[in-house]
């Protein structure tokens, strides 16, 4: 009954038109309302339209209803923003954060290291608003409507749009209908707190849903005969949904456009509801199910767009307009030019991009560009504009926001094996010399540990530097005797080093350099043999690094290695060794020349949404006839690095010492829920197999296994594991809580 009431409505609506002038063709008009993840669900609709062949010709829309209006209206077709749909990453759309594979080598090593960052601005420290700026947002859309910048003028679109939006001065309603695209959908869904107002004409433009979330009558303006509504809010909470004040702040600001929904529901002449009372506007972790209502929708009201579509095509044929397929032409850029810029300088700004004119560009070129000046950190957002000259051929004009030139960071951390610490970082941009970062790091507590650098950029797009600094490790040390703990040592660590490095891409680096190191020995346990003193050597290097993982903590794919390869020399010993309390003779110290190899690779592939399968592979090899336990590497460990560890599940750090060791990790991670992760690993270790002096059979196998619990939260994550090592024949704990430095 419903459907012969609605098809008797459309097509009297219809025989009345065509009866005032047989000449006429109805115009059909399509509203899709605000909803956040909801507006989804608008998607559904236009996939029956066009299986159904009717014919739009005006769409109006507020915040997610305006993005999916505006994809349609440009020359997407139904089938092709559910593809879309499918391949965001909502989460990396709709956040500040920079994805890690856009970060340039040298910011990924610092990169949520720190679970607070404060700017330091005018010489006092600001607090951040946690207002997503919407830089994600700007360049996806960018490619999305590139193929049609040049239109100013959205009544030239494939379909003619509008979109809503509120002044935030005056709270009155902005019809947006001209100007760039891209800047009007930001506007149209600027939800105030959550994301930034847009700058557009004098005024700040917030969500258009705050005052007109169903703009039928807008449709209706623009000259609808036949008006279809998709509608995916469920109007103001009732009572007993309110509990907070912050519903009651929701539920006050929305009282305007409750109002104005009362006027323009009784406007379209096919109302759709959709049921989405358990979703809510940032259900975006349930896009497949909103789509999956949307779906169901569409599919109920397909008789009645087809019985409309068939009754006026009847009428005639609707006329398209030229040149409305969505391609990923190019564009010749003849001039460029950026605003914004207080403290870098436009030649900078544009070798850090390595953007050129007298170029063609796609939208996916422009974006890669300011994806490597976003990963310099000199950034938070940049936009651009395309002014057209003539066909396929335009000036671009960039806006650059800087992200202040200091920051404070602080985070905390605990293992058992260095206890308790505070971190805290200094990082400023230049500050010394134009083209550079420096920083310091401090970890206080159980240990202590300094990082400072230097790092100067060099070359016309950047990619090269010298980078100069300082490390210093204090920490308590373990030592063991056949898996049993023998006692302690306090170990200084100290190294100054120089580095050359070329990073051609964000991905690898490569590099040259030289560090003088101080490393001394003191007692903290008595033990059967002790060493205590110091010894100084010289290590020049060669390194390689690749890194690729899609997020620091928990990857689900991408690929991380880091490779030395050095030549130790000019080892300054001076030492002495102690069995059972009594000065002797050190013997087996050899402190001659040798080169060695570390190498540290990690791979991560994901199984399916829920699983990633984990490979490590972790090696160093000292090439010496004559081993010093001194330079040996120390085995054990989950997480972490300290001077010559080789991560082992089954051991604590530094049960074992050895002059050549490598080992292998397979693991298999679950992600059940939101924050939470489940893994399995099992690793095999190989030692002692590079030494000469040694014979086959001194050569050693261990296998070892971990569990581990984790959970993510705003400080870092929270491992809780338990390890066993068939050879030690011991079940252990290991846990971590927060960030290591």
């Amino acid at each position: 009954m419903k459907f012969i009431l609605y098809l008797i409505c459309c097509l009297s609506i219809a025989g009345n038109l065509f009866a005032q002038n047989k000449n006429a063709r109805p115009k059909i008009g399509l509203t899709l309302s605000g909803g956040g993840a909801k507006g989804l669900a608008h998607i559904g609709i236009l996939k029956a339209i066009d299986s159904a062949g009717l014919k739009i010709d005006y769409i109006t829309g507020t915040s997610m209803g305006a993005i999916v209006g505006a994809l349609y209206a440009s020359g997407y077709s139904g089938n092709d923003i559910e593809r879309l749909r499918k391949d965001i990453d909502f989460d990396v759309l709709f956040s500040n954060n920079v994805p890690l594979k856009t970060l340039s080598m040298e910011e990924k090593d610092q990169y949520s290291r720190f679970a607070i960052e404060l700017p330091f601005i005018n010489k006092k420290i600001k607090l951040t608003t946690g207002v997503i700026t919407g830089q994600q947002l700007n360049m996806k859309f960018s490619e999305l409507f590139f193929h049609v910048y040049h239109i100013r003028d959205f009544n030239d679109f494939k379909i003619p749009f509008k979109c809503m939006a509120t002044d935030l001065e005056t709270g009155d309603l902005v019809v947006l209908d001209t100007g760039n695209i891209i800047t009007a959908l930001r506007a149209t869904m600027a939800i105030p707190s959550i994301f930034s107002a847009v700058n557009r004409d004098q005024k700040k433009l917030v969500d258009g849903g705050l005052v007109r979330n169903f703009p039928v009558k807008n449709v209706k303006e623009m000259g609808a005969d036949i008006i279809i509504g998709s509608n995916v809010t469920n109007g103001l909470a009732k009572i007993d949904k309110i509990k907070s004040p912050v519903d009651v702040l929701l539920q006050m600001a929305f009282f305007r456009e409750a109002s104005d929904f009362k006027e323009e529901r009784p406007l379209t002449d096919i109302y759709i509801h959709m049921p989405m009372e358990e979703y809510n506007t940032g259900s975006f972790g349930s896009s497949k199910e909103i789509m999956k209502v949307g779906l169901e929708k569409g599919l109920e009201y397909y008789p009645v767009f087809k019985k409309l579509a068939d009754s006026i095509n009847a009428l005639g044929t609707a006329t398209e307009k030229a040149d409305n397929t969505v391609t990923n032409k190019a564009v010749f850029i003849t001039t460029y030019s950026v605003n914004g810029l207080k403290k870098t300088t436009a030649p900078f700004f544009f070798h850090l991009m390595n953007f050129n004119d007298h170029k063609f560009y796609t939208a996916v070129q422009i974006n890669k560009s300011i994806r490597r000046a976003i990963g310099s950190r000199y950034y938070s957002s940049i936009s651009y504009t395309l002014e057209p000259i003539s066909k396929d051929t335009a000036s671009i004009v960039f806006t650059a926001e800087e992200i202040p030139s200091t920051f404070l960071k602080a985070a905390l951390y605990y293992t058992r094996f260095r206890g308790i610490n505070v971190n805290a970082n200094l990082t400023t941009r230049d500050f010394i010399i134009h083209n550079s970062r420096s920083m310091v790091s401090l970890s206080i507590g159980e240990s202590t540990q300094i990082e400072a650098e230097h790092f100067q950029y060099l070359g016309r797009i950047k990619n090269r530097a010298f980078i100069a600094g300082f490390r210093l490790d204090n920490q308590t040390i373990n030592t063991y005797q056949n898996y049993k703990l023998e006692g302690a040592y306090k170990q200084n660590f100290s190294q100054l080093f120089l580095n050359f490095q070329n990073s051609g891409t964000n991905k690898i680096a490569a590099g040259i350099g030289t560090a003088f190191e101080y490393i001394r020995y003191s007692p903290s346990i008595k033990s059967a043999i002790e060493t205590k003193g110091r010894f100084t050597d010289i290590k020049s290097y060669v390194y390689l690094k690749y890194n690729d993982l899609n997020q620091i903590f928990f990857p689900t794919t991408g690929l991380k290695i880091n490779m030395e390869l050095a030549q130790v020399f000019d080892q300054k010993p001076t030492l002495i060794l102690y069995k059972n309390g009594v000065p002797v003779t050190p013997s087996g110290l050899n402190f001659d020349n040798y080169a060695r190899l570390v190498l540290d690779l990690s791979s991560y592939k994901p199984i399916n949404k829920r699983f990633t399968f984990l490979t490590e592979f972790q090696a160093g090899v000292n090439f010496t006839a004559n081993p010093n336990h001194l330079n040996n590497f120390l085995i054990g460990g989950l997480n972490g690095s300290f001077r010559n560890q080789i991560r082992f599940a089954g051991l604590q750090e530094a049960t074992l010492n050895s002059s050549s060791v490598a080992v292998l990790h397979l693991g298999l991670r679950y992600n059940p829920a939101n924050n939470i992760y489940i893994s399995a690993r099992v690793n095999g270790l190989v030692k002692d197999f590079a030494t000469t002096k040694n014979s086959t059979s001194n050569r050693n196998g261990l296998s070892g296994y971990a569990l581990t619990f984790a959970y993510r939260t705003p400080i870092g994550p929270i491992e809780l594991s338990a390890m066993y090592c068939d050879q030690s024949k011991k079940l252990q704990s290991y846990v971590l809580i927060g960030i290591p430095f």
